[in-house]
């Protein structure tokens, strides 16, 4: 039996021990288990626009240069120079042919090869013969629809296999592009990231994000809003399904009163955004048929990718990722995605619905951090009070949007991986002994 996931069926009961948030050897466990062994995002094709172009990321807990050749070719490097480790690159961001260390002036372009050493005359003539002292690259890189993810596992799965029943709905992102004027520009990222951090354990921000059942009681405000802009909560509103998607991934899709810029207008979005959505979901029938443009016009869907990146494609589109620097502590980043060349006053409309709900000091994200930062001082009494109960929705045939399905998927996956790295760690300890 796991010591960290009841589960029994007959009695429609599933509970997660509370020790998963909070013990320091799970928090280690996790970091080699599944930090190091499954595919991450590290970010999206459009910000890798020319040649050149970079970002500064970290990821699964290594900094990573995320760049564009000038052969055109998309990469990711340890940022971290060969010759005595410091960071190579120090700008967040930008465009560039050459990396240069600021400790001793190691130069590397973009491509990842050395090009440049003060004083060679200290160094063999073929000191770099190898390639050895050339930036390190992640050597698993690969993207799906235009979704760019690593993994600092050599011997992993494709991502295409990792992914899974995942991809239908990621498609039904990004064919999101499809609705605009000009749909082979494809969905880009908006500069800038939003950046914070919480107190709170990883999985709870996870958690909460396939959470439909904190809608309405934690976000009543926003809501009320809606409501005051033309937003009805109509009979179908917050109705839906929840669904495992196997590797650990899950969804919500469902209906809601706020808006969605690329095919639900209300009157608060004003006269001319009425126009360019009904546009918008001429041009996705005429591509997809009226059934499937419905889908990704209408309903909305919040996904998560095992084990730290979650879309929500609700009233505006957020790529969120989470990487723990403590069992309690979090960073978090999250992106604006939309269709590229939208209409500038569009795009504006677009940037305050997301930024309404789902930007730091929004109506969502603020009270969500708030409920996750309490339930990790609730953890506090975990000695006494050790489970956390997700069972919500075993009772039912078909799980809905407010069931707590999607989180079980999470589980039974982590529980998975946390258990194998436990008693292979156990199995060590026994031969070493």
């Amino acid at each position: 039996m796991s010591k960290y996931v009841l589960e029994d069926q007959e009695k429609c009961s599933f509970k997660v021990n509370r020790k998963a948030f909070v013990d320091p050897k799970i928090y280690e466990l996790e970091r080699e288990a599944i930090f190091s062994k499954c595919w991450l995002y590290i970010g999206h094709e459009s910000e890798l626009k020319n040649n050149g172009d970079f970002h500064r990321r970290k990821v699964g807990g290594r900094n990573l240069l995320f760049t564009r050749g000038s052969d055109g070719v998309i990469r990711a490097f340890y940022n971290s120079c060969p010759h005595r480790g410091a960071l190579v690159c120090r700008e967040g961001r930008g465009n560039s042919k050459v990396f240069r260390c600021f400790y001793h002036a190691w130069s590397f372009n973009n491509q990842g090869e050395l090009v440049g050493m003060p004083d060679k005359s200290g160094f063999a003539e073929d000191h770099n013969c190898d390639g050895s002292k050339n930036l390190s690259t992640v050597k698993r890189l690969e993207s799906y629809r235009g979704f760019v993810f690593v993994n600092f596992d050599d011997n992993a799965i494709s991502l295409e296999d990792y992914l899974g029943n995942a991809k239908e709905y990621l498609d039904l992102v990004a064919d999101q592009a499809a609705a605009s004027e000009n749909p082979e520009a494809g969905m880009e990222v908006l500069m800038d990231p939003q950046e914070y951090s919480v107190r709170a354990n990883w999985k709870l921000l996870g958690e909460n994000s396939v959470d439909l059942y904190h809608g309405v009681p934690t976000h009543k405000t926003y809501f009320d809003i809606v409501a005051t802009r033309g937003g009805v909560m109509e009979k179908d509103s917050l109705k839906g399904v929840g669904v495992d998607l196997g590797n650990g991934h899950a969804v919500m899709e469902y209906y809601s009163a706020w808006p969605r810029p690329v095919g639900k207008w209300i009157e608060g979005y004003g006269e001319e955004a009425k126009g360019i959505i009904d546009a918008n979901i001429e041009r996705l029938e005429a591509k997809f048929g009226e059934e499937r443009a419905h889908r990704i016009a209408k309903k909305n869907r919040n996904i998560w990718i095992f084990p730290n990146l979650v879309i929500n494609d609700i009233m505006a589109i957020t790529i969120r990722t989470f990487y723990p620097t403590a069992p309690g502590y979090i960073e978090v980043t999250g992106y604006a995605l939309a269709a590229a060349e939208e209409n500038e006053n569009f795009r504006q409309v677009r940037n305050d619905s997301f930024l309404e709900f789902l930007g730091p000091g929004g109506f969502a994200t603020p009270d969500d951090n708030e409920a996750l930062e309490l339930c990790q001082e609730g953890f506090q009494n975990s000695q006494e009070v050790g489970w956390n109960d997700i069972s919500r929705g075993m009772n039912r045939e078909v799980p809905t949007a407010t069931d707590e399905a999607q989180m079980r998927a999470f589980w039974r996956e982590w529980n998975d991986r946390i258990t194998f790295a436990e008693a292979k760690q156990e199995e060590a300890g026994r031969v070493k002994a």
